[in-house]
């Protein structure tokens, strides 16, 4: 695969199961809890009642849940995380590469430490694999678990064949694309990505301008390790119910029978799943469709 190839592959497929998001939260009610010192991410507190722990996606701000956390935290406690380089929260060095496993590893000690008891999981697209890490690798921690518009293993999207291992030089090829970008083709390239993310165009610059501000070199290494981290492997070892929710379009130029397919091949070893799919939508389905997406949320936590 060429240069060229990669950067529309990263515009076009990758880009589209990740998110680049900012819009505006109302009033939250912050505590800062930086991950036991680790400051991976931070986190930020609303309302009452059992708790949620609502995470974002790649280069995304905690407040793509805005109209979610709307109509939630009258009756839950919710904890909005933003990764560390992402968005407004600022990054941290980094020499390892490892973004989204760490980071998976600082919440888990965040719900130990807090003392929140098996919490729900939402979590977007890089923030869904965060939450089926969770779900596998610290099963006594969670609930239940809702991935949105999430792979176990993205670069499926490209090679329904492919592993870790063959997944490993497209993945490298496209973390130094990623790093070598000029700050005005970083826009440009925010700019192009956005349309294929976010169907709804006045949420677009917002959407921009959180990817251009996040960080890099945080960016890169994430891109990377999603493309190379294939976790159907452990999915039978999540023991929480898991509902899958994705999004489906036309304007995605195949049927939906063929995305329905790609999802339920993609967990056919998850024990306990359900899949619940949003028309009409890009890759945002909360900003898309926020109504039908907070339906299918409510329905999910009084099941």
């Amino acid at each position: 695969m060429n240069t060229a190839n990669i950067r529309a592959m990263i515009g076009g497929t990758l880009l589209f199961m990740s998110g680049l998001v900012s819009v505006s939260v109302a009033q939250p009610l912050p505590i800062p809890s930086e991950s036991s010192g680790s400051q991976r991410f931070s986190v930020q507190v609303q309302g009452s009642g059992t708790d949620i722990i609502l995470i974002p996606g790649l280069a995304s701000s905690r407040e793509v849940w805005t109209d979610l956390a709307a109509s939630l935290r009258m009756k839950h406690r919710l904890h909005l995380v933003e990764l560390a380089g992402f968005a407004s929260t600022p990054a941290i060095p980094n020499s390892e590469g490892k973004v989204i496993a760490q980071a998976a590893d600082a919440i888990a000690e965040y719900i130990k430490t807090q003392h929140i008891n098996a919490p729900v999981i939402i979590g977007h697209s890089l923030g869904g694999e965060i939450a089926l890490m969770l779900g596998s690798r610290h099963p006594e921690q969670v609930g239940r678990l809702m991935i949105v518009d999430a792979l176990p293993f993205y670069t499926l999207i490209i090679d329904p064949a492919a592993t870790s291992e063959t997944a490993t030089r497209h993945a490298t090829a496209m973390r130094d694309w990623l790093l070598e970008q000029s700050p005005e083709q970083r826009v440009e390239f925010q700019k192009t990505s956005i349309d294929r993310l976010a169907k709804t165009e006045a949420v677009r610059p917002a959407l921009v301008a959180a990817g251009v501000n996040s960080d890099p070199k945080t960016m890169a290494d994430a891109v990377y390790e999603l493309m190379v981290t294939d976790l159907r492997p452990e999915l039978g070892r999540i023991r929480a119910p898991i509902e899958v929710v994705y999004a489906y379009d036309p304007l995605f130029g195949i049927p939906a029978t063929r995305v329905d397919a790609m999802y339920r091949q993609a967990y056919s070893s998850a024990s306990d799943i359900h899949f619940t799919r949003i028309d009409d939508s890009f890759h945002f389905v909360m900003l898309d469709q926020p109504e039908r997406f907070s339906g299918v949320v409510a329905s999910f936590l009084n099941e």
